[in-house]
């Protein structure tokens, strides 16, 4: 039985991939248990393929998945998951500033304590500071602050999962660095390690602070998925009852002023604005209702449950009991 896959999405890597090879072979040779690399080449122009058919062509261990085109690292991330046969899955970069040799006892941390998932924490980055490693540190208290899941590290590739957490989730977009707060939906328990990070040897960063904003769309897209997707109302009716409550506030107040005051009301700018604020209130309560009713045909037509079982205790015969875990 295969106990490891080690998941790694790469795009125009030709001059990392042998280097690459030896040093994972290295060091999942001297941990010493069952592993298959599932390499996502994802649309790369270059070598890339060709060194990699090679690679597999010389050890079946290896196992190669070629995107089309270019679908982005969640996509490749996603496949990797889906054709995975390891008991734990492990992610990671293919530019050789993740260490090797921190897989075997990430996987054994993972393995002796009561966690689900164990994050790599690249302490010692070398990055540049202003266009990495500044972004980085507020990105990082901003997705742990919105999400709730509390991490040093976000960023970084090298993470452990157990498959059954990793493999049913559904990725889009910019999400695959968002994978321990998606899988928190689960209940999972998360725990951080220290990983060594080294200084990128061959090409150039595929990563900018461009994309800022995608990140923080999506940012926004899993804080909703993780407290809202099952109660939509409660956000959008919330938000269309206060901005409905402070338009009527004012047209009731202009109206007080037009008919006991007997002051023209027609040319003042305050009225069209608690009209706006009446009829968006109006829309966005509307807009909850709409996407409660999508949210259960999303749950039921998928037959997808609300909640998530982590085992089963039945009383069996007199004096035991028996265990599902689910």
């Amino acid at each position: 039985m295969i106990e490891l896959s080690v998941v790694i999405p790469i795009h125009n890597e030709a001059d990392s991939l042998e280097p690459l090879y030896r040093e994972l072979t290295e060091a999942l040779e001297r941990w010493g248990h069952a592993y298959e690399v599932l390499v996502v080449d994802d649309g790369s122009t270059d070598e890339s393929f060709g060194i990699l058919s090679r690679l597999q062509a010389a050890d079946p261990r290896w196992r190669i998945i070629r995107f089309r085109r270019n679908f982005g690292q969640t996509a490749a991330f996603s496949a990797g998951f889906a054709h995975a046969r390891g008991r734990v899955v492990v992610t990671s970069d293919g530019d050789l500033q993740n260490d090797p040799r921190d897989i075997g006892p990430m996987v054994e941390r993972l393995e002796r304590g009561p966690w689900d998932i164990v994050c790599g924490w690249r302490k010692d980055r070398k990055d540049s500071f202003l266009s990495r490693l500044l972004p980085s540190m507020l990105a990082n208290r901003l997705i742990s602050w919105a999400t709730g899941v509390r991490l040093h590290d976000y960023g970084c590739s090298l993470k452990a999962f157990r498959a059954e957490v990793v493999k049913p989730l559904k990725l889009y977009g910019e999400m695959h660095r968002f994978l321990p707060a998606i899988a928190s939906e689960q209940g999972v328990t998360i725990d951080e390690m220290v990983v060594h990070h080294r200084a990128r040897r061959f090409g150039r960063s595929k990563y900018g602070i461009s994309r800022t904003i995608r990140v923080i769309l999506d940012l926004l897209t899993v804080k909703f998925l993780l407290s809202y997707s099952t109660r939509p109302l409660q956000i959008f009716g919330l938000i269309g009852l206060m901005m409905g409550s402070v338009g009527a506030v004012i047209t009731g107040y202009l109206a007080w002023v037009r008919l006991l005051g007997e002051q023209s009301i027609a040319n003042r700018p305050l009225l069209l604005f608690g009209i706006l604020l009446v009829f968006t209130g109006v829309q966005l309560v509307t807009l909850g209702l709409l996407a409660e009713l999508q949210s259960r045909t999303y749950h039921e037509s998928q037959n997808k449950s609300t909640y998530i079982i982590r085992e089963i205790r039945e009383h069996v015969a007199p004096g035991s009991h028996e265990l599902h875990r689910v």
